[in-house]
């Protein structure tokens, strides 16, 4: 029998995503921007409720093109207040926009893929050795220092909490149980080459 963090569950559709994507080191910028709002809209809730809506998500924001959603308006945000796919939370819809904007302002600047990882982590895989759900920290001295880095670059919705989600979602953390199989074949992946590109 597949064993696996405990966190996950008999949900095929949380089952998958464990499986396959979470903690699996990612530098692709359109991956990352994704990650950013999805991880924002969860704040406060369950991450299997973002998963289930993480379609209807892509659809009412162009796809996560930053440069579409940057040019959203109040009547796009009127619109997304309206649909019952996503979490209609007016100020976390309005900060996918400003975020889209930052992410952007970003770009301009620098690789935000390259920023991302080198604030958050130096550029390096972080793996952990857990054994349990309770080993298992919300938030670290990494997240702090990326949740403060974000916000100073004009994000929201993207507390230290949110951050060491992103991060764990993301690959900067292997934080896959030791004993789950997952750990070992994760913590062998390389680190991709950074893909940043207008989407």
């Amino acid at each position: 029998m597949t064993e696996r963090c405990a966190w996950v569950g008999e949900d095929p559709l949380y089952i998958h995503y464990h499986d396959t994507e979470w903690g699996v080191p990612c530098r692709d910028a359109h991956t990352l921007f994704e990650g950013i709002v999805l991880e924002g809209a969860q704040a406060g809730l369950s991450w299997i409720t973002i998963l289930r809506k993480r379609e209807a998500y892509r659809k009412a924001f162009a796809g996560f093109d930053p440069e579409r959603v940057a040019r959203f308006t109040p009547k796009d945000v009127e619109r997304l207040m309206q649909d019952a796919g996503i979490v209609r939370n007016r100020a976390k819809i309005e900060s996918a926009i400003g975020n889209a904007q930052a992410w952007l302002a970003l770009r301009e600047r620098e690789d935000p893929v390259q920023w991302l990882w080198e604030v958050a982590v130096d550029g390096r895989i972080i793996t952990n050795r857990h054994q349990a759900r309770g080993d298992v920290p919300v938030s670290t001295p990494e997240s702090d220092r990326l949740s403060r880095e974000l916000k100073r670059a004009g994000f929201r919705f993207v507390g230290t909490t949110t951050c060491y989600a992103f991060m764990q979602a993301t690959g900067m953390v292997n934080d896959h149980f030791e004993s789950c199989f997952r750990h070992g074949e994760v913590g062998q992946s390389p680190l991709p080459p950074s893909r940043t590109h207008k989407q």
